[in-house]
């Protein structure tokens, strides 16, 4: 008896708790079952005009996208919905793109607040939207949560990828005010569908839901947060169907490249540390380079020159200008068009990295054909010989040696010729890096990778600290693999080797980093000199 009644006693609390984990219903808002709101609403996007219809709103500029206040009906809902959501497991996300808390992906997710909404969202609002659109929009379920904390930012992108149609979010926020950061913010195009400039931006807040059409022109970004006490949190997902026509992507032309200046040893006699200039020690650095494709050389410039050129770039009236687009970078370069406008000894300094002088230094840093002067390397040149020595014995064994069209020369002496005549080249900037600053990895950088040697030489970086971002990260094409991370250090002349299948990227500068003076708002910048070298 007492074991049935056991079993009965599990049986009970095994079905009180499959009732606990039923789904709850979650109910739109009014606005959405209103069917003389959603004809408006439907006219208004097709004719790309505005529309307010109490707690929904719907705007074009700067490209269409859609405001629904007190999207769930019960307060109570949200309440648990937010709890359910807390007692997730989020895993940090970061890249050159983004860096935030996000959920695993809640379209099995069985929470019964979570589970309502998902029903609610692909179902009759997914109708609804349809409806709007004119489109077939598919059941496809893609939704996750994500926390945004102090510092998190996600930079502007335009959400396109195969399927995307319509990206929403809905926020679980705590009272926000445009000062926490945290704001959506949609960027203003440019004739070749480049995003150049904020034109809106949305603060978050409780129980309101944006959601946008995913375009060619759909670009955005979320933010950062600079509250250091409240948590961002929020759903998103897409909802799939037939993407938008993307007109032909916009190709940035290719940055003009210089070979050496004309300038004698003496260059690098008053500006190089000695140590740099021993041949034995250009010796013992080639060596470590040549393993490792990367080495950092500390204190680099004599120091009253370094110090020199370090205060005359946070001293003088040097003109920065603001270079995007910020779907790929943002940060400032100096104007070097204007030598006159330049300090002196910044101008020294940047003719040091493009002389005839440095070209030779790399090379005997680096082991790399950047001067004529380099000498070749000699597993290569009998790699080279044997090649020829087996083609002309081919040539020989099939009589086709003065066939018409052949040539006595063979491919890869013809290659050996063109690698000599070849001119070595570079290009570079003066940068100057603050609170916003990065550059991100895109298509086009992919495409046109190619090997090279990267040279970076920072200034005012003293207490520069990791948190900060204003690193470089190398990683492989495609993958997350981080490769290698250069930290900026002050005199510390960074070299990197990278292939074609190696991207770079200059991580945010946050919120974190130091200010001009104590209670200062003002975030303090550090410089640098970034150069890329070809053979």
């Amino acid at each position: 008896m007492a074991s049935k009644r056991h079993q009965d006693e599990c049986g009970k609390r095994e079905k009180k708790k499959k009732q606990k984990r039923r789904e709850e219903t979650a109910e739109l808002s009014s606005v959405v079952e209103d069917e003389l709101a959603k004809s408006a609403v439907k006219e208004a996007w097709s004719r790309a005009s505005r529309c307010s219809l109490g707690d929904l709103e719907l705007d074009c500029h700067p490209f269409p996208h859609c405001v629904i206040k007190n999207f769930l009906g019960s307060d109570t809902f949200v309440e648990n919905l937010q709890r359910e959501l807390l007692g997730l497991n989020f895993h940090e996300k970061s890249n050159d793109l983004y860096k935030f808390k996000q959920s695993d992906d809640l379209r099995k997710r069985t929470e019964p607040h979570i589970a309502g909404l998902r029903a609610a969202l692909f179902g009759p609002f997914r109708s609804w939207l349809g409806d709007v659109l004119g489109v077939k929009l598919e059941p496809t379920v893609d939704i996750s949560c994500a926390k945004y904390e102090y510092t998190d930012v996600l930079l502007c992108h335009d959400d396109e990828l195969e399927g995307r149609r319509v990206a929403f979010i809905l926020y679980l926020v705590p009272p926000w005010q445009s000062s926490d950061g945290g704001t959506l913010d949609l960027y203003a195009t440019d004739g070749n569908f480049q995003p150049q400039s904020i034109s809106k931006s949305l603060v978050p807040s409780w129980n309101t839901l944006v959601l946008f059409e995913v375009s060619p022109v759909s670009f955005h970004q979320v933010s950062e947060v600079l509250s250091q006490d409240k948590c961002r949190l929020s759903l998103s997902g897409w909802f799939h169907g037939p993407s938008l026509e993307r007109p032909p992507r916009h190709v940035e032309p290719p940055v003009p490249r210089s070979p050496h200046l004309p300038r004698d040893e003496t260059l690098l006699l008053e500006w190089v540390n000695p140590i740099y200039l021993d041949i034995s020690y250009q010796e013992q650095i080639q060596e470590e380079f040549e393993d490792s494709s990367e080495i950092q050389l500390k204190d680099f410039l004599k120091e009253e020159k370094f110090r020199e050129v370090g205060e005359a770039l946070r001293l003088s009236q040097i003109q920065w200008t603001r270079r995007g687009p910020p779907n790929q970078r943002c940060y400032e370069v100096a104007s070097l068009d204007m030598p006159h406008d330049m300090p002196q000894c910044v101008s020294a300094c940047w003719e040091l990295l493009r002389s005839e002088s440095f070209f030779l230094l790399l090379s005997n840093f680096t082991g790399l054909r950047l001067h004529y002067l380099c000498p070749a390397d000699d597993d290569d040149d009998d790699d080279e010989n044997k090649n020829e020595e087996k083609e002309k014995e081919e040539q020989q064994n099939t009589g086709d040696e003065d066939a018409p069209g052949s040539s006595t020369e063979s491919p890869s002496a013809n290659a050996n010729r063109d690698k000599e005549l070849s001119t070595p080249v570079c290009c570079g900037e003066l940068r100057r890096w603050s609170h916003g600053g990065y550059t991100l990895l895109h298509d086009g950088e992919a495409a046109r990778a190619e090997y090279a040697l990267d040279l970076v030489l920072p200034f005012g970086c003293a207490d520069w600290q990791t948190e900060f971002g204003g690193f470089t990260s190398y990683v492989a094409n495609e993958e997350d693999e981080e490769l290698l991370t250069v930290y900026p250090e002050d005199n510390s002349l960074a070299l990197v080797y990278r292939d074609k299948e190696t991207l770079k990227f200059v991580k945010h500068v946050n919120h974190k980093s130091p200010s001009d003076s104590a209670g200062s708002s003002t975030c303090r910048a550090f410089y640098d000199f970034s150069f890329v070298y070809y053979e």
